[in-house]
């Protein structure tokens, strides 16, 4: 369905439900707007948000977008939680393949289980003779230093596109070893919103826009956070101007 992340054009959720797996889960917008989603009876939400559910009548949804799209895998879980099962990956990977090759879609694949995604790389690799489907972005999710070492894990998937999500960013990051060697081609950051969301200092969001100027890579302002007004889209400005910089797949990026 149609996103109101600015990142991103569309949702495809094969997979619903997840669980808490580090702090930067604490808020999760997946446990506030799943309930409203059961309570409306939509499809797919039946039951509790900590409960992984496979949805494969979703899985070849993507084939009927005849316009090219950026389209988040599984916004509303982790394609490789544990709940998930590797033939069942299989099938998205297999699908989003698919609909690159005829529809020039590009998935974003977001996950704070970077070492799932390597065991499942590497007992299904066979699957894919080219390699990875260039048209897969992969990212994993770092809201603080301490778990930054996601990115080293991250560099062993042999995605063209390689990104990181410092969302809800809670404290500053240093992450130029994995800008300057290559592993990351994309950077988003994001304040955390809603209620109880705690506060992102701007000059974090300042230092690694200059972390990725210095590397060459794209830098994206998503929203600067709040419990009222999660200050994203045209609110979303440091220095007086919004970085809305996207990867392309020669390597470079573009400016918003």
């Amino acid at each position: 369905m149609p996103s109101s992340i600015e990142w991103t054009d569309e949702t495809w959720n094969p997979v619903t439900g997840c669980t808490h797996v580090s702090p930067g889960c604490d808020h999760c917008y997946m446990y506030a707007l799943y309930p409203r989603l059961k309570a409306m009876g939509a499809s797919g939400y039946e039951t509790g948000p900590d409960e992984v559910r496979l949805l494969p009548a979703r899985l070849r949804a993507p084939l009927s977008w005849k316009k090219p799209r950026h389209v988040f895998v599984n916004s509303m879980s982790d394609v490789f939680h544990p709940g998930v099962p590797f033939d069942f990956v299989l099938d998205m990977f297999l699908v989003m393949q698919e609909a690159a090759s005829r529809r020039g879609h590009i998935f974003q694949v977001l996950t704070k289980r970077p070492g799932r995604a390597v065991a499942w790389w590497k007992e299904y690799e066979e699957h894919f003779p080219a390699g990875w489907p260039a048209n897969i972005w992969m990212g994993a999710s770092v809201e603080s230093q301490k778990y930054a070492a996601r990115l080293t894990v991250l560099a062993r998937l042999p995605a063209q596109i390689r990104f990181v999500s410092a969302e809800p960013l809670l404290e500053r990051l240093d992450l130029t070893p994995w800008l300057e060697s290559g592993v990351l081609q994309w950077v988003i950051v994001g304040g955390e919103s809603g209620a109880g969301a705690r506060p992102m200092d701007l000059d974090w969001a300042r230092t690694l826009r200059d972390q990725c100027s210095e590397a060459s890579v794209a830098f994206f302002l998503k929203q600067l956070g709040g419990v009222r007004n999660k200050r994203g889209g045209d609110a979303a400005i440091i220095d007086g101007r919004q970085w809305r910089q996207m990867p392309t797949m020669e390597g470079k990026h573009t400016y918003g």
